[in-house]
């Protein structure tokens, strides 16, 4: 007989932003379990590189969550063990010409509007924030607001500070529903746990998720490789990436994109990413997208072209077609929330969507307009 819990919610999913859900809902004093088919972190938080980013989203709803969750994050930081490595490091986006400088001008007067701090930085000036930057960049944008975390460990410690029981390497079979087709909790091969309302943070296999709930979620993966090299003195201080990137993280195309985001860790490596392709959940290896990546990363930093790389990794962004989360209650399925879609910005955005998913849970007040995140909506464009 599978073992029975009552809960007030059972969260899916034991990443970064299933931990952020736990955290703030047993912060309002709810009782809640998480159940994850692999182990913390196991998905996409633990193929990232732990981006807390205002600097590459326009003014909308998506940069509003952002900088609700950098607020959060700084709070975060005072109360969780400092090995999750949270750097308030700022973030540095480069114009290799007037051109694209005069077109990041304009999309950093968006962003301070909506209460992004950005400052245009000239040509002359980067190396005194970045020595070994390509001294041919023809200028650039300071995002003292961008910061950084280790996100395994970011979703780790935000689990245990929690306090609540994770269910590891138990894949969930059944969702159960009340015979009017509410959420009464869920299954796996080794449990049931009872709660009349079952958070959907399942990544990459939210769609999955939904389905079993007898709902539609359209989420698609989306892969991307870093790179990590050999440790290294601070030769990189801050996050820097190329403005093209920008363009990629709003793009619809399905083919190979890639733009060098380049950063210093702690330990000593430099992460070298990001690269966006629809593959499925094809796992094989891409030479052609990891030269890409070397090669835009040395033409920022020429000092990179002799360090060796140690290895590579991989993972799968949950992507939804107007590139904004599903955050909320499903009103299809009564007691079923979504906390899923992020693609490549879930750490960063996590403690937003954990206090959005706390505040529908108890029916409190949401910290921001939750209206533009709803799980029924048309991802076409406007609210269904």
């Amino acid at each position: 007989m599978p073992k029975r819990h009552s809960l007030d919610a059972v969260i899916i999913g034991a990443g970064v932003v299933g931990a952020a859900c736990a955290y703030y809902a047993a912060r309002s004093g709810l009782s809640v379990a998480v159940v994850d088919r692999g182990p913390v972190a196991g998905g996409t938080t633990g193929a990232g590189e732990g981006n807390l980013l205002v600097s590459d989203k326009g003014a909308g709803p998506e940069l509003d969550l952002a900088l609700l969750s950098t607020r959060l994050w700084r709070d975060l930081a005072g109360a969780l063990p400092p090995d999750m490595e949270y750097e308030p490091k700022g973030g540095l986006v480069v114009a290799p010409d007037e051109t694209t400088l005069k077109a990041l001008r304009t999309f950093a007067e968006g962003q301070r509007a909506a209460g992004v701090l950005a400052t245009e930085v000239p040509g002359p000036a980067l190396t005194e924030l970045e020595p070994h930057l390509n001294p041919a960049m023809a200028g650039a944008f300071h995002y003292p607001q961008d910061a950084q975390v280790q996100p395994a460990r970011a979703a780790a410690r935000l689990l245990a500070a929690a306090g609540v029981p994770a269910h590891l390497g138990e894949e969930v079979t059944k969702i159960l529903h009340t015979p009017t087709g509410a959420v009464r909790g869920l299954r796996t091969p080794r449990r049931e746990l009872l709660a009349p309302a079952v958070v959907n943070a399942a990544g990459t296999w939210g769609g999955r998720i939904a389905a079993l709930a007898g709902t539609h979620l359209p989420v698609l993966p989306r892969r991307g490789f870093v790179l990590v090299t050999e440790p290294l003195p601070r030769v990189v201080r801050h996050k820097v990436y190329a403005a093209d990137y920008v363009a990629d993280v709003a793009s619809d195309s399905a083919r190979l994109q890639s733009s060098a985001v380049v950063e210093g860790t702690p330990a000593g490596p430099v992460l070298i990413g990001a690269t966006r392709e629809r593959v499925g959940f094809d796992r094989s290896l891409s030479l052609e997208a990891l030269r890409r990546l070397a090669a835009q990363a040395t033409a920022l930093f020429p000092v990179l072209a002799d360090v060796d790389v140690l290895r590579t990794y991989h993972g799968f962004r949950p992507y939804l077609p107007d590139h904004l989360p599903a955050i909320g209650a499903d009103p299809r399925v009564p007691g079923l929330f979504h906390a899923c879609g992020h693609e490549g910005a879930g750490i960063g955005l996590a403690p937003a969507t954990g206090a959005l998913i706390a505040a529908a849970l108890t029916g409190g007040p949401p910290p921001l307009d939750p209206t533009p995140f709803r799980p029924d909506r048309d991802f076409e464009g406007s609210p269904a």
